[in-house]
């Protein structure tokens, strides 16, 4: 089994580019990867998420790569 590895917010925000806030809101509106709770007041993001999110901006910003792929 692959090793998981996770992200704090601030982790997630510097690799996302995000700040906190729309984190935060898109936590809320279920367009970011949720969140697992590590503590009474943390919370954390699992890595592969934060990736498959990242991959799926670029995939939204390129429509024609999946054509240049085949």
């Amino acid at each position: 089994m692959a090793e998981i590895q996770i992200e704090d917010i601030v982790q997630a925000a510097r690799r996302t580019l995000q700040c906190r806030t729309k984190i935060y809101q898109g936590i809320k509106e279920k367009t970011f990867p949720q969140p697992i709770k590590l503590g009474a007041r943390r919370i954390g993001f699992i890595s592969s998420e934060i990736d498959e999110w990242i991959a799926a901006r670029i995939a939204e910003s390129r429509p024609d790569t999946k054509a240049r792929a085949q």
